[in-house]
Formats: C-alpha cells, sequence, structure tokens
C-alpha cells in the first residue's frame, strides 16, 4: 500500500580467514569460492604443505593478475609460525568470518579465541539408525558404506542404533561384514550378546564415552535401543548435529526423524558419506557447519553471502 518495491539481495561477506591443515587442495578451494563468491580471502596453511600451499597460491595471484582482477583478493600468510593464527583471528577491523578446517584441537582453540564470527564444527560423530521396519538389505548396504567407504571423513557413520525388533535379525548380516572387514565393534550388552556370535568378529563392551566418540578409523559404536523416540533421544545428546540417517519403510517414522532430529543433515534410506558439498550440487566446499548461524550444512557460494534489503521507490515519503 505505500508503493515502494522491497526486495534481497545477496553480498559477498567480505573477507573471510581460513585455517587449515594438511591438504593443499583447500588452498584452490577457498580461493576459488572467495572469487566466485566476491570476497577477498587470507589463507593460512599447516607446515605439512607450505611449499605446495605457496605455490598453488602464486598460481592464483598470477591467474588473477591475466583476469584483470586484483590480485591480492586471495592472500595466504607465508609462515607457519603459530603466533599469526593468534593475530588472524583477531582482526575483526580486517577480517570478517574466520572458517577453520582441520583436527578438534585446531578448531577448539580457534573458537575459544577467536575475536570475529566462526563457521566451523568440531565433531562427525554421525549415526546410522535402523527402524523397526526395514529392508534389510538395503540397511547393510547403507550401512556398510556409511562406515567402511573411508573411515576418516567427518560424515562417515560412527553409532550404529539398531531397533530391539530387527535386531537378531540385521546384527548379525552387519556383523559378518564389520568383521571380514576388519570393523572393531563397541557394543551395549544387547548387540554384544549377538554380536558375540559372529565368527571372527571384534566385539568389545561400549563405554559411556563410546557414545560420544569419533573414531575416524575401523571402530563402530553399536547400540540397540526400543523405539524411533529412544534413538532420536541418543542422536540428540550423544551426536555431533552433524548428519544423521534413518533406514526405515514406515514414511511417518522417517518424517518424525528428519523433523526431530537436531543436525545439520539428516537423511532417510541414504549413506551418511553423501554429506558434502559436492554430493549436494554446491561444486567445491569451504567446509561443513554444526553451528546454526550464518550457514549449517556443507558450505558453497551461498554460506559465503549474507542478504541486504533493496528498496526501490519513485518518491514515496512514510506518512
Amino acid at each position: 500500500p505505500t508503493g515502494i518495491t522491497v526486495g534481497q539481495m545477496r553480498v559477498p561477506i567480505g573477507v573471510f580467514g581460513m585455517i587449515f591443515e594438511s591438504r593443499p587442495n583447500v588452498t584452490i578451494e577457498a580461493a576459488s569460492l572467495a572469487i566466485k563468491s566476491g570476497n577477498g580471502c587470507v589463507l593460512r596453511g599447516g607446515s605439512e604443505a607450505i611449499r605446495s600451499n605457496l605455490a598453488l597460491w602464486q598460481l592464483v595471484q598470477a591467474a588473477l593478475s591475466e583476469s584483470g582482477l586484483p590480485k591480492d583478493a586471495v592472500q595466504l600468510v607465508p609462515t607457519t609460525d603459530r603466533a599469526a593464527v593468534g593475530r588472524l583471528i583477531a582482526m575483526p577491523e580486517y577480517v570478517d568470518v574466520i572458517i577453520p578446517r582441520g583436527g578438534k584441537g585446531l578448531i577448539e582453540r580457534i573458537s575459544r579465541e577467536a575475536k570475529v564470527p566462526v563457521i566451523k564444527h568440531l565433531d562427525g560423530n554421525c549415526h546410522t539408525y535402523v527402524d523397526s521396519e526395514v529392508d534389510l538389505a538395503l540397511a547393510v548396504k547403507v550401512t556398510d558404506n556409511a562406515k567402511t567407504q573411508k573411515y576418516s571423513p567427518c560424515n562417515a557413520t560412527e553409532s550404529l542404533l539398531v531397533h530391539a525388533d530387527q535386531a537378531a535379525a540385521f546384527l548379525p548380516l552387519i556383523g559378518r561384514v564389520f568383521a571380514d572387514k576388519g570393523v572393531e565393534m563397541r557394543a551395549d550388552a544387547r548387540a554384544k550378546a549377538i554380536l558375540s556370535d559372529v565368527k571372527g568378529a571384534t566385539v568389545i563392551e561400549a563405554t559411556e564415552q563410546d557414545w560420544f566418540e569419533e573414531y575416524l578409523a575401523p571402530v563402530i559404536a553399536v547400540k540397540v535401543v526400543d523405539s524411533l523416540d529412544e534413538a532420536i533421544a541418543h542422536i540428540n545428546r550423544y551426536g555431533s548435529h552433524h548428519t544423521d540417517a534413518i533406514l526405515t519403510t514406515n514414511h511417518p517414522n522417517g518424517m518424525r526423524f528428519i523433523r526431530e532430529v537436531d543436525s545439520a543433515s539428516v537423511m532417510i534410506n541414504a549413506s551418511t558419506r553423501f554429506a558434502d558439498g559436492f554430493e549436494y550440487g554446491l561444486g567445491a566446499e569451504i567446509g561443513i557447519s554444526t553451528d546454526k548461524f550464518h550457514a549449517r550444512g556443507p558450505v558453497g557460494l551461498e554460506g559465503l553471502t549474507s542478504l541486504k534489503f533493496v528498496v526501490l521507490g519513485q518518491g514515496e515519503i512514510r506518512g
């Protein structure tokens, strides 16, 4: 009724600092996303790949210059001195957000000491829950992939929950798979009683800490639950809010699971290993966030932007 037109426009965040360990491919991914989203970035890699990072950064700067873009839009801290990290994360006048990628120790330090916002995830304690109504062949296939396709990523399943109605049928099947692949199972009493009969299986009694653990190794925690309610409560208490999946043929149960599990990615009848920016169609990802602000889940181009309101008028005034 006022005559104005109101809309929103996506705009770059500004400058982000990327602090990462080991993998030099992050140099290219972060630089590419910064350029595409219109942000500047300051990269600080680990000592393990400092020469590779420097060489890649020099190529990025050359490409920016050749394209007529400011080469300093992508910068790299040329030292592995830990003090440089402390300086970078405490300069809100120059850096708008920090994105750490690496081990839990690094991310905890950044979260504790940063004076600018941080996009992060601490752990990847991902769960797969086998429901009371399930296709057993599908459940074995998906659970196997979620755990053993690769052990080190943050989206690998670390905890397996099985409804009591399916435990006697499902656990021997997946137990044989894990035994053949050398996966140690840390099980509660009910799961242990069933899995201990699997030939060649390594089964030990789980402790309370196992329900919290991100193993990043051929180890999985296994628990029998009596209901969907118990499964959801367990995940929300012990999980890291990263990625959790339900395997079920019961549609209402699936819908309840994705509504009530408080994680960045929730899945029905799919491997937790799909929690990845490339697999989600985002292209390269800058990381995965388990926070609720500003971005959540795999962070691609959209996660590196913000919104501002745009108002178009023709001389309207407020009465």
